[in-house]
């Protein structure tokens, strides 16, 4: 398969769940039996795919691939439809230059690959015992909240946070999250889900992750096709993020979505080069939430 029909198929998943009404970075699965994973290698999936296989509605966190099932001495159910993952990596490249040893340093150049798998939910597997999914505890909403100041507590080298600001935002020139009282908010959960969308764009601040849409974002109201694509893939960076970290906190995020969001987003993914930034998107708000939680990402699977 190629990569340019990767990048089409993944960008054609998450649009279609949006036009079903869903935003697969809202799932509600998540904090109910965690984030998905590889059976055999016991791997987290990351990024993108976790939005892939949000669309699952699975059970249970567990899933394989055509071979892993059998190898495992397991077989696919006939008729079942597996759900795309793709895996990101570089291998060197050789320039070949008739003036230079060839091999050497100085001709390797690092170069991008992008695969697709198809991996198969326990659900569809039969002749493996899959651990009996143990459900997340049902958490109170003090112990949510708790759990949401200890992310924002425990965020090394943060931004200033000021409180009493109109609208919720995250300024760069002043490195601070401003956020209104909390008694503006419909509720804690909502509060805490909105500051962590303000967050996750902070990660992007030269002295973090020194993110390239953060950086050279001009905001809502850019004009030109290259710097509304770059706020659109900086507000997603935020949105995906702030899923990551809503999950962790076992903040559910409200799963009615208006037609004006799931619309504005349908459009921004079906704009110029939008199937090449989605699956950046993914992996920066990775990237964020995980320097926010000050945890190494574990490989993906």
């Amino acid at each position: 398969m190629k990569t340019t029909d990767i990048y089409e198929q993944v960008t054609t998943n998450i649009i279609s769940q949006l036009e079903q009404g869903i935003v697969p970075w809202k799932s509600p699965y998540f904090s109910k039996v965690g984030f998905p994973r590889n059976f055999s290698s016991g791997k987290a999936y990351q990024g993108i795919n976790v939005f892939l296989l949000a669309s699952r509605r699975f059970t249970s966190p567990y899933f394989l691939t055509f071979i892993q099932a059998k190898e495992l001495g397991g077989h696919v159910r006939k008729g079942e439809r597996g759900s795309l993952v793709v895996k990101y990596g570089t291998y060197t490249k050789h320039e070949e230059d008739a003036g230079a040893a060839a091999g050497s340093e100085e001709e390797a150049e690092r170069r991008g690959y992008l695969k697709g798998y198809t991996v198969f939910h326990a659900s569809q597997i039969e002749g493996i015992e899959f651990p009996t999914p143990e459900n997340l505890p049902e958490l109170s909403l003090t112990e949510k909240t708790a759990r949401a100041r200890e992310i924002i507590a425990g965020m090394p080298n943060p931004p200033a946070f000021r409180e009493g600001s109109a609208v919720p935002c995250y300024r760069p020139g002043t490195d601070s999250v401003n956020m209104p009282e909390g008694r503006y908010f419909d509720n804690e959960t909502v509060y805490y889900s909105t500051l962590f969308h303000e967050l996750a764009h902070s990660t992007g601040h030269a002295s973090r992750l020194s993110r390239k849409s953060l950086i050279e974002n001009k905001g809502i109201n850019a004009d030109g096709d290259t710097a509304r694509q770059v706020y659109a893939e900086e507000e997603l960076v935020a949105e995906m993020g702030a899923a990551f970290l809503s999950a962790h906190a076992g903040i559910e995020e409200d799963a009615a979505n208006s037609a004006a969001y799931l619309q504005s987003w349908i459009n921004a993914l079906k704009s110029k080069d939008a199937r090449t930034w989605i699956i950046r998107a993914a992996s920066q708000a990775q990237k964020a939430a995980n320097y926010i939680l000050n945890i190494q990402p574990e490989v993906q699977a």
